[in-house]
């Protein structure tokens, strides 16, 4: 093995960690006035929403800093049986949640974002105080958005639009809100995947000093 040879190993593993952070970077800074008027007017007439959520979603995308962040989501999943918005025919409330995940999943992934945490509830609350009591959430989930532009991208995607009526179908009770680090050992794929590479690239050298 030749020099050359190890500086390619190493080049070609820097690449495809820039290819990466290319995508799952945002590098477009904050949203401009002129592309929140955009994506507010695209959603008046939609059936996906509410006036209250809309003004929520309005302040939330003025106060854009043009970072990354994790959207909370606790879910109670329909369990009985209920009516396909497509076929009518009678299927569980849960497949269609599902089934609206993996239309989602797709168009989250293509917009910079990623799952970051699904659990299954497995319990009561263990502590809680002024509070409903618990409805019976079935699962929490952690979503990664590269970016309020992103976010928005999806929320006026034709795609999100028509897989609205499957959320609907297969969820009883539903919240969600966006967050923001404080404290926590959450390693995201920047750190975790550049080592994954690394460690890719050192074993090939090491294979390849062997030859």
């Amino acid at each position: 093995m030749t020099m050359v040879d190890g500086w390619l190993i190493w080049g070609v593993a820097a690449l495809v960690y820039l290819l990466f952070r290319a995508w799952y970077d945002n590098w477009r800074g904050k949203l401009t006035s002129d592309e929140i008027a955009h994506y507010l007017s695209l959603l008046d007439g939609r059936s996906d929403t509410t006036p209250e959520a809309v003004e929520r979603l309005r302040q939330f995308i003025e106060a854009d800093d043009g970072r990354d962040f994790l959207m909370f989501n606790i879910v109670k999943a329909n369990l009985t049986p209920v009516a396909d918005p497509v076929s009518g025919a009678m299927v569980p409330g849960v497949s269609l949640l599902q089934r609206y995940a993996r239309q989602f999943t797709p168009v989250l992934i293509a917009n910079g974002g990623h799952p970051a945490i699904i659990r299954r509830k497995i319990g009561g609350y263990m502590d809680s105080w002024g509070t409903e009591e618990d409805p019976g959430w079935t699962i929490i989930g952690l979503m990664r958005y590269r970016s309020r532009r992103d976010m928005m991208n999806l929320v006026v995607d034709p795609r999100f639009e028509a897989a609205h009526p499957d959320k609907l179908a297969g969820t009883l009770a539903t919240f969600s809100f966006p967050t923001m680090p404080m404290a926590g050992f959450y390693i995201g794929p920047r750190l975790w995947l550049g080592l994954a590479i690394a460690l890719v690239a050192a074993i090939t050298h090491l294979l390849t000093l062997t030859l």
